[in-house]
C-alpha cells in the first residue's frame, strides 16, 4: 500500500467489532474471526503484534483508536506507540 491508502478488510474487521459480542469472540477465537476478512499477512502480523504505526497508516483513526480499546490497551499506550512507533 501506498501513503494512506484505507485497507478495506482491516477498516471492516474494525468496523464490525463495535459490536461487544464480536469483541469478545475476536479475543476469544482471534484467528477464526480473521479468518472471515481477506486480510493480508502483513496486516494479520501487525495486528497480532499490536503495530500502532503500521495499521494507523491503513485505516481510519478512530476505528483505530476503537479497536486497541475494545482489545484491551490502554489509551496512554495506544498514544505512546502511535507517537513512538
Amino acid at each position: 500500500m501506498i501513503g494512506s491508502m484505507r485497507d478495506y478488510w482491516l477498516c471492516k474487521l474494525f468496523y464490525d467489532l463495535q459490536s461487544p459480542a464480536a469483541v469478545a469472540e475476536y479475543r476469544a477465537e482471534r484467528d477464526k474471526v480473521l479468518d472471515r476478512y481477506r486480510i493480508e499477512a502483513p496486516v494479520r502480523k501487525a495486528l497480532a503484534e499490536n503495530d500502532v504505526p503500521f495499521l494507523a497508516r491503513r485505516t481510519n483513526a478512530y476505528l483505530l483508536r476503537y479497536y486497541f480499546f475494545a482489545t484491551g490497551m490502554k489509551d496512554e499506550e495506544f498514544m505512546r506507540r502511535l507517537r513512538h512507533g
